[in-house]
């Protein structure tokens, strides 16, 4: 198995650490903020989460967990733009290795119409934050009929596929330098580049609510506080959350 090893992940200015199992990496960092920023990554997780409190499942050397924290000097209120940044970051990072990586709004990373990974953005105050990010790394397809939903994994998008460990570490430096860039120019630092990415510009989407509501539009590009503008029959709207589907 390619085994995840801290000395083989350089991010300048953060210090890495891996272990073999954690409930969670966002947990574990949430639970003491660190001083400096910290990298910790886990060969497997016992009760990763996504959105919503979804369950992110992973397994020893099939899967990329890991999460940073460190402090982001923006406004409190700037820091619902974190997923998009981190977005971006992952983006960059894995499309210079070889995977045509897209972007769905607002936090999941595809490849084609599947899943490929997925970003958690966990805040405390003030302006502590702690990124999470999971990646499918070999494919599993008994995952893909559990979770009932397209999945694709790195090893069957990127070529050659590059190790865990240099995955990790491509995505942390971005990070690193996206989340710099940020605290210099808030998500205009990163808005443009995630149009270019946008997975679903111009197409017809279904929003759902947290309250169960459903709306339906057609992708307008990006508030400037990262909310999802849809061009619907009343004109268009901005929305801060909800989960977007592709219509037919």
């Amino acid at each position: 198995m390619d085994r995840l090893d801290a000395a083989a992940i350089d991010v300048p200015g953060v210090l890495v650490r891996v272990v073999a199992q954690c409930p969670s990496t966002n947990t574990a960092l949430l639970q003491g903020p660190p001083s400096a920023p910290v990298l910790l990554a886990a060969e497997s997780q016992t009760a990763g989460r996504g959105r919503r409190g979804r369950r992110w499942h992973s397994a020893p050397g099939s899967s990329i967990t890991f999460s940073l924290a460190r402090r982001v000097r923006r406004p409190q209120r700037e820091l619902a733009g974190l997923s998009l940044v981190a977005g971006v970051a992952a983006a960059r990072a894995l499309r210079g290795l070889g995977a045509p990586v897209r972007l769905k709004w607002p936090n999941d990373l595809l490849a084609g119409e599947a899943k490929l990974g997925g970003i958690l953005v966990e805040t405390r105050s003030p302006s502590f934050a702690v990124i999470g990010i999971g990646l499918n790394y070999l494919a599993e397809p008994a995952l893909a009929s559990r979770v009932r939903r397209p999945l694709v994994s790195l090893s069957e998008v990127a070529s050659p596929l590059a190790g865990r460990n240099a995955v990790i570490q491509a995505i942390g430096r971005a990070l690193v330098g996206a989340l710099d860039a940020f605290e210099a120019g808030g998500l205009a630092s990163v808005r443009d580049e995630w149009l270019s990415l946008d997975a679903y510009a111009g197409q017809r989407l279904r929003l759902r609510m947290a309250n169960g509501r459903s709306v339906t539009g057609v992708s307008a590009g990006l508030a400037d506080d990262g909310a999802l503008c849809l061009r619907t029959r009343g004109g268009v709207r901005a929305f801060r959350s909800g989960t977007v589907r592709l219509l037919a």
